[in-house]
């Protein structure tokens, strides 16, 4: 999120090819808008190189937590610990709905942080022709999760802070330092 906040702002071409000449000029050298403007570009593609390996760590964890969901012990997986939520009791209904609420909320989140994967490895890979045929939708695809990605994210932060404050005190804490406080 960061890499694309820089390479859309700070790092744009457009907004860096006066101040290539500038510095250039400071130094005594003698550069065209064009030449600033590569310069300029090569900073912006540095940014988004490391945008796209930043995509390969991210598709690398995400393709070891689907291992881990296959290979854990059944009682560990996803799939069951939402069955047993839905069968508990009457009384422990209200703190079960929530709980299954919260993992509907991440399995959301991996959906979204898979559709990124999968887009943004299309879009690193546009030399394989069937990529490049569909970049124009993978780009869009990619770019409107990110969206997703920005609204869980911000859901997530204020559903912690109010559980914090709320039924669950010290869950920043424990985040924080390990250990709820009570």
């Amino acid at each position: 999120m960061i890499t694309v906040l820089l390479a859309s702002t700070t790092f744009r071409t457009g907004n860096n090819t006066e101040m290539v000449r500038q510095q250039l000029q400071k130094k005594q050298l003698v550069a065209d808008k064009d030449q600033s403007r590569a310069v300029a570009h090569a900073f912006s593609d540095k940014l988004w190189e490391l945008h796209t390996y930043i995509g390969y760590f991210i598709a690398a964890f995400l393709l070891a937590r689907l291992i881990l969901e296959f290979v854990q012990p059944a009682e560990e997986k996803i799939r069951n610990r939402l069955k047993m939520a839905r069968a508990a009791d009457a009384w422990q209904q209200q703190e079960m709905r929530h709980y299954v609420m919260v993992k509907r909320g991440y399995l959301l989140f991996y959906a979204l942080i898979l559709i990124m994967a999968l887009t943004g490895l299309g879009l690193a890979f546009e030399d394989v022709p069937l990529f490049r045929e569909m970049r124009k939708g993978l780009k869009q695809v990619h770019s409107l999760t990110q969206y997703g990605i920005y609204a869980f994210v911000l859901f997530h932060l204020v559903g912690v802070v109010m559980a914090d404050a709320g039924e669950y005190p010290g869950l920043v804490s424990g985040m924080i330092h390990g250990k709820r406080r009570n």
